[in-house]
């Protein structure tokens, strides 16, 4: 009981890391035989995986996810035309520090969204803010947010996510308010974080359901230059297994 002021202490500075870190280490003999160098080194190792652990946390908390799906079990058997090179390429993370786009395109069922957000808990395990929007959730809120002054707010909020996941793009044609807060979006985005756009439509077919051939062209432009691209085929996984889901957190 005598250390539980220093561990007290620790915690009222905001250092509950630090002091997770340090009390198993007084509760094991063997530590104190170590020099002092030696235990601050793993005290210091120990709290510094406290605090990866409780950010990574806090990342997968904020990015609302709906599926523990790893990179780790995806499932290249299912003929889907995926494979294993340019996923290996994607989950190391270098197209997000290249504030790159990925358009992942294939029929209903082909596990788009499961893949879209492996890679979306991957890029959380690397220390990066994420965010999953299907397109009513997206738009609506911005609709929204128009008419009682949040709008600056929110547009910002989803301008620094440094990963934004839009799933079912294109689904709807949009209309004229709907393509201009778009066009706001991938322009305050673009050259500074990376979007992830999950679709059943081919690419192709994007400049017609954005409508209005201007802000369609300067959308696409800033979308798909130097755009990653993965285009799924084949029959749905549903009618078949379900790709494991990964329980680690």
């Amino acid at each position: 009981m005598r250390h539980q002021p220093t561990l007290e202490s620790l915690r009222a500075l905001k250092l509950t890391g630090m002091a997770e870190a340090l009390a198993p280490q007084l509760e094991q003999p063997q530590t104190h035989e170590l020099a002092l160098e030696a235990r601050l080194a793993l005290w210091i190792e120990r709290a510094q995986r406290s605090r990866e652990n409780r950010r990574l946390k806090r990342l997968l908390r904020a990015a609302k996810r709906r599926l523990s799906a790893g990179i780790e079990d995806i499932d290249y058997g299912h003929r889907r035309g995926l494979k294993r090179e340019p996923m290996a390429a994607l989950a190391s993370g270098a197209w997000l520090a290249r504030a790159q786009t990925l358009c992942l395109t294939g029929p209903t069922g082909c596990g788009k969204t499961w893949l879209a957000w492996a890679l979306g808990n991957q890029a959380c395990r690397q220390g990066r803010s994420v965010r999953s929007l299907r397109r009513p959730r997206l738009l609506e809120p911005l609709r929204i947010a128009h008419g009682d002054g949040r709008w600056g707010r929110l547009m910002g909020q989803l301008a620094r996510t440094e990963l934004l996941i839009l799933d079912d793009w294109g689904l709807a044609k949009l209309n004229a308010a709907q393509r201009s807060d778009r066009m706001e979006l991938i322009e305050a985005r673009h050259g500074r974080h990376s979007t992830l756009i999950a679709s059943q439509l081919p690419v192709q077919t994007w400049h017609e359901r954005i409508g209005e051939a201007t802000l369609a062209d300067a959308i696409l432009d800033r979308l798909l230059h130097s755009a990653h691209r993965l285009a799924l085929s084949g029959e749905s996984m549903r009618r078949g297994a379900v790709p494991p889901q990964s329980t680690a957190q």
